[in-house]
């Protein structure tokens, strides 16, 4: 079965199977976790935490942070 005609199948699902389909075949090119990513991004959050420590770093309330999210979502 050539892409082109499974494409058009996939097409005629119902939306939440077509849904279900799609995380399925993007979970299937995951090829694992990249360790590198995940130490880099811990890296960060703890270089993040002693800047917000130091009082180098301003904060703002959840509620402020999401209001002005959800504003630009808008």
């Amino acid at each position: 079965m050539s892409l082109k005609k499974i494409e058009e199948e996939a097409l005629r699902l119902p939306d939440e199977e077509r849904a279900l389909l799609a995380e399925h075949l993007i979970t299937t090119l995951d090829t694992g976790e990249d360790l590198n990513a995940e130490k880099a991004w811990i890296a960060e959050a703890e270089k993040r935490y002693e800047t917000y420590k130091e009082g180098k770093l301003k904060s703002k309330p959840a509620e402020e942070v999401f209001e002005e999210a959800f504003k630009k979502l808008k």
